[in-house]
């Protein structure tokens, strides 16, 4: 994948934990997260699966658009989730072509 801005939302399982990022390399990214490699919140809580994400022209949208979504009840985000993802499977092995 190439890099290109995106928002993403990783949760912990269905209806589970939910972390909000901006990134320039969504899939890098989201590796280190599957890891473990990235220290706070998503590692604590074992937030390691893709269910959404939302590619951007410009990394200063991006970071405009994770700021508007952090805003948002948490309703909102599961909404937005299950309108591309009713299921909450994991967005990984489509970036990674498994």
């Amino acid at each position: 994948m190439q890099k290109q801005p995106a928002v993403y939302m990783l949760a912990s399982s269905r209806n589970g934990t939910i972390y909000i990022g901006v990134t320039s390399n969504l899939l890098g990214r989201t590796w280190q997260h599957r890891e473990h490699l990235v220290d706070g919140f998503s590692k604590f809580h074992d937030v390691t699966r893709l269910v959404w994400y939302e590619q951007c022209d410009d990394m200063a949208s991006a970071i405009e658009r994770e700021k508007q979504l952090k805003k948002w009840n948490r309703a909102w985000k599961i909404r937005l989730i299950e309108e591309r993802n009713p299921e909450w499977i994991d967005l990984w092995p489509g970036l990674v072509g498994r």
